[in-house]
């Protein structure tokens, strides 16, 4: 309450009002014609002990603020705008709002100031109105009357901006154009007459319930961009929340722990500012309807006109319909991805219950293969883009045609091909697991129901062979992997493992260089009885690409100090993300580097009993490929046996390690069975039909 100086009151000579005196139905009659009779030749009589008794005609402005004789202006209230009260009559409660008072009874309660006797003395009435501490400090609209009219005014229009946005908001960044945002929204047209039409406090609840429903409904839509930018597909509102783990710890690594933390804390704030925002303005607006009811059922009836007549002749501007319906389309699509989402745990079991080599005798696994040490290769973000943008497809070309010459003249042939990723910018694990199970593993509830069965991975395969022994190569991992037990791993060396001493490259942890110089310093390089089945995830191609270790030496590696420099030189992330471009060259770097690598490995520690079967997990983000990019990676296997690549010759694959735009593409789920089939007792058999 502001602070103001009580001013002393006048004693009051007059009368106190009683019921008796007031007529049995209504407030003292008053006046017709004007203010209060004044005496003819002065000014009025002064009471013996305090200032003379003013009328309406020599009130002090301080008065007229507190309502004792209100010029016929406006009165500002909550809602926006002004009412004026002498044209309309309606009277304001305290804190100057008349929302949702019913319009036909706001002019009928006149000012009844003289009408309810207080306890020992009668109230003032209207022409004896004492000053008040409230009254007389008046509030900053009081004061201010035009700011207070001007701010109204903007917030008012702010609600409604906000209202009109996020009803016209798309879920794709690549949508977000001027035309999206120059269309009619037939929901602001329904929920406009809805709430004309409803009484007062089902309107107050349902303009709650909408503000709040069209919050998250904005809250999806920039989940879903997001989702889009990064993964290429909408966000799942079932299975996806366990992936803003996934993305807290990327931040971290990415920016440091402070720096995710502080981007949890504003992404918190954000979110309940936009569902209270949201809330308030629908409510604001739909006060401010109610008291201009006439003028706002013209308006909806207008606007629901137009819509229908754009609709019906395919009214465009931009190249985007006037006439939008498209809240309504989103909610409908979320609506078909949460009952799909619901029922997929069913439809996966069915598929799951189905495995052409659940029984197959361990002594008939994979022998094409007995003797050979067979290493499957993940390249982090390696997808068709690398090879067939023409903005990166000639320096990564060279790459892979120099390698083919290179592993030829160390005695290896290859073959490769295609194969489409059930995932593409990031969730890695779910090629994975996708390549190694057979099953077709597109979302985090697969992938938790799978990798907790018993389901016979590629990868186990060798185990349960009792003919190899078996490890993975994991430095992306920092924390307890119980999935390797399910990809049948008897060993698995984690970032902690693997001895490295040099610096983190942004999210990844180890260069691929050094990863394999481990593999071969801890397994590999090792003599033991049984050849070896190793899984290896290189990382360096990983999303920011930024900075990037560069190839030296094998003897110089050490414990990786000597990255400290190399990363040094290297340029900053956020520099890059700056400018799609270099973000685009930068991932084309990275990639050369991860497979100069691998090449550079199987040159010098490849021997005539290696087999290297390697891929792309995924493609990297749409900022690197663009909108509508395929899924698809490249795979190869090299081998220094011919018999090896014999056994795989009805695939139709292509010579090289860079597939043709013309070789063969399969799902990524069909490998495991196609693999075990060429590599089994029945060499180049059909591997048997899975149902769908």
């Amino acid at each position: 309450m502001p602070h103001s100086t009580r001013f002393p009151q006048p004693p009051n000579t007059k009368k106190a009002t009683t019921p008796d005196d007031l007529p049995p139905d209504g407030p003292p009659e008053q006046t017709p014609d004007g203010p209060p009779e004044q005496t003819p030749d002065g000014p009025p009589e002064q009471t013996p002990d305090g200032p003379p008794e003013q009328t309406p005609d020599d009130a002090t402005p301080d008065d007229t603020a507190a309502g004792t004789a209100a010029p016929a202006g406006s009165t500002s209230d909550l809602d926006g705008g002004s009412t004026s009260t002498a044209a309309t009559g309606s009277t304001t409660d305290a804190t100057g709002s008349t929302a949702d008072a019913d319009p036909s009874t706001a002019d009928a309660s006149p000012s009844t100031a003289d009408a309810s006797p207080s306890s020992g003395d009668a109230g003032p009435s209207t022409g004896d109105a004492v000053p008040d501490e409230d009254v007389m400090g008046g509030g900053w609209r009081d004061r201010y009357p035009a700011v207070a009219r001007t701010v109204t005014s903007v917030v008012t229009v702010a609600a409604a901006v906000l209202v009109l946005v996020a009803l016209l908001l798309p879920n794709q960044l690549t949508r977000l154009t001027p035309g999206e945002f120059l269309r009619i929204p037939v929901e602001g047209i329904f929920g406009a007459a809805l709430l004309l039409l409803l009484p007062p406090k089902a309107r107050r609840v349902a303009a709650v319930v909408a503000g709040v429903g069209l919050g998250l409904r904005t809250l999806l839509n920039c989940l879903d961009m997001g989702f889009y930018s990064v993964l290429a597909r909408p966000f799942d509102p079932v299975l996806d929340w366990i992936l803003f783990d996934d993305a807290e710890s990327f931040l971290k690594d990415s920016i440091g722990q402070a720096g995710a933390i502080g981007a949890v804390i504003g992404v918190v704030v954000l979110v309940l500012a936009l569902l209270v925002l949201m809330t308030l303005a629908v409510v604001r607006l739909s006060r401010l309807m109610v008291r201009h009811s006439a003028v706002a059922t013209r308006t909806t009836l207008v606007l629901g006109t137009v819509w229908i007549t754009c609709a019906a002749l395919g009214v465009q501007l931009a190249g985007v319909p006037v006439a939008s319906t498209n809240t309504a389309d989103l909610v409908q699509d979320s609506a078909q991805r949460l009952r799909a989402s619901l029922a997929d745990q069913q439809v996966f079991a069915k598929e799951a219950g189905v495995d052409a080599f659940r029984d197959t005798p361990p002594d008939q696994l994979l022998t094409g293969l007995r003797g050979k040490d067979v290493i499957f290769t993940f390249i982090e973000s390696y997808g068709r883009s690398a090879i067939a943008d023409p903005a990166m497809a000639s320096q990564v070309d060279a790459v892979l045609k120099d390698g083919t010459k290179r592993l030829r003249k160390a005695g290896f042939a290859s073959r490769s091909a295609w194969l489409t990723s059930p995932t593409a910018g990031g969730g890695s694990w779910l090629a994975h697991s996708t390549f190694m199970s057979g099953l077709w593993i597109k979302n985090q509830q697969r992938y938790r129901t799978v990798t907790s069965s018993d389901r016979m991975t590629l990868t186990d395969a060798f185990k349960r062979s009792r003919a190899w022994r078996t490890a993975g190569i994991m430095p992306g991992v920092t924390r307890s992997w119980p999935e390797g037990k399910f990809y049948g791993l008897d060993h698995v060396y984690d970032t902690h493992h693997l001895g490295y001493k040099g610096p983190q490259f942004s999210w990844s942890r180890v260069p691929d260089q050094y990863s394999l110089s481990a593999f071969e310093r801890l397994e590999h390089g090792k003599p033991h009885h049984k050849p070896l089945m190793s899984e290896i995830i290189l990382v360096s191609s990983h999303n920011p690409w930024a900075p990037i270790p560069k190839m030296i030496g094998w003897d110089e590696l050490g414990d990786g100090s000597v990255y400290h420099a190399i990363k040094k030189a290297g340029k900053d992330p956020k520099e890059v993300w700056k400018d799609p471009a270099q973000v685009r060259t930068e991932y084309r770097r990275a990639i050369q580097y991860s497979l100069h690598s691998l090449i550079s490995y199987m040159e010098k520690y490849g021997n005539k009993n290696t087999v290297l079967v390697f891929l792309g997990d995924h493609q990297p983000v749409p900022t690197v490929t663009g909108e509508n990019a395929s899924r698809d990676v490249p795979v190869a296997l090299v081998a220094h046996d011919p018999a090896v690549l014999d056994r795989i010759s009805g695939w139709g694959w292509q010579k090289g390690l860079k597939p043709g735009p013309k070789t063969p593409v399969w799902r990524m789920d069909t490998f495991r069975d196609r693999f075990l089939t060429a590599y089994g007792p029945r060499p180049g058999a059909t591997p048997p039909r899975r149902a769908h």
